[in-house]
């Protein structure tokens, strides 16, 4: 016997492990799994389930009592027993409230325009301190448009919605946008503390302005709730403070000449002008931020049409003195924190431009300067 002949190799490398990925027959025609992610393959609809060789009797099966799988909502396998995880969760809920036509074989496509995470488990996937973490949540909520049939049922509950928002991808989930997902989340909420931390958050973290977030609140007419009402007043002065710092950091940032901060202009011996919220007195440019927060339902006057009358009155309010302040020679700068967030280099442009255009103009009225 020859001692140099070889013998089959034996290795003693251990083979992947599968507790987290069950074994699922393959077929000759079956869809194989590898391009899946873990999740994907962790998380299954039963069409899915169909691609890869298992049927629905079979998947049925698997979910009995002892079983390797677990049936998490009509039509939706996790494919191992024990709590799922968030990703989970989040990953059966939107293929649940995902068109069937669209859930073959793993494909998220279309997802972005039929189904979008929103509520509370929104605001956990934006990172929000305020919202509770996402295994803690009892319900997922997920937008869909109004026209689906489609009902709550386990840990998902469906939102409807006349037209999805757009959507920001947040870990490869299509997610709706801070203001929208607020208001959804505050309709469930019935704690003071709990809404006026999480609308706060909203605005100081810089996710979305005041404006945009009452507009959501007014649209799912939550303004006459009392405790949501007292909450969009704490958002205004908080919409107004972070205003302020945003218009300090661009003087800083950007070289500008320092104004005197927050006065109320006067004529001497004459008429109150108005206040505004920085001043160059040698330049006789004014800047006023504008942060008015429309309401239309639920206001003080409790009266719909009431709070569409106090919006045009501000904004007659405002218009009327900015063109008492351009007739005594006067320039005013009209802002919005909203621009002030997303183009502070240009509207400090817009500013050095005003200030450098000074010297070309006719001297103003001379006007006496007070803190406000």
């Amino acid at each position: 016997m020859n001692n140099n002949t070889r013998r089959p190799s034996q290795t003693t490398a251990s083979a992947p492990s599968t507790a987290a990925v069950p074994h699922i027959p393959s077929p000759a025609r079956a869809v194989p799994l590898s391009h899946l992610s873990l999740v994907e393959r962790r998380v299954l609809t039963t069409a899915q389930l169909r691609e890869h060789g298992v049927s629905a009797t079979k998947a049925a099966s698997q979910c009995r009592d002892g079983g390797p799988w677990q049936q998490l909502l009509p039509g939706i396998f996790v494919l191992h027993q024990g709590p799922p995880t968030s990703e989970e969760r989040l990953h059966a809920a939107l293929l649940y409230a995902g068109r069937p036509g669209l859930r073959g074989q793993g494909e998220q496509e279309g997802w972005e325009s039929e189904a979008v995470v929103t509520g509370l488990a929104a605001l956990a996937l934006h990172r929000f301190t305020s919202a509770p973490p996402l295994l803690g949540l009892e319900h997922i909520d997920v937008m869909v448009p109004r026209t689906r049939r489609l009902r709550s049922t386990g840990c998902v509950r469906i939102v409807r919605a006349h037209a999805l928002p757009g959507t920001q991808m947040i870990t490869g989930l299509p997610v709706a946008p801070v203001a929208r997902a607020v208001a959804d989340a505050v309709a469930h909420l019935s704690d003071a503390d709990t809404v006026r931390r999480i609308m706060a958050e909203a605005v100081r973290g810089g996710h979305c302005e005041p404006s945009a977030l009452v507009r959501e609140l007014n649209l799912a007419r939550l303004l006459t709730r009392p405790h949501v009402a007292d909450a969009v007043d704490s958002i205004v002065a908080e919409g107004r403070s972070v205003g302020e710092e945003r218009l300090y950091e661009m003087v800083r940032a950007f070289g500008l000449p320092d104004p005197v901060w927050n006065v109320d202009l006067r004529l001497p011996g004459g008429p109150h002008l108005g206040g505004v919220d920085a001043f160059w007195p040698d330049q006789s440019v004014a800047l006023e931020l504008d942060t008015r927060v429309p309401r239309r339902h639920g206001d003080a006057a409790g009266s719909p049409l009431s709070g569409r009358s106090r919006e045009l009155g501000e904004w007659s309010e405002y218009a009327r003195k900015r063109e008492h302040l351009e007739r005594l020679g006067i320039t005013v700068i009209h802002m919005t924190p909203q621009k002030l967030r997303e183009a502070m280099d240009q509207q400090a442009t817009v500013v050095r431009t005003a200030l450098m255009a000074s010297a070309d103009r006719d001297p103003a009225a001379y006007v006496v300067v007070l803190p406000r």
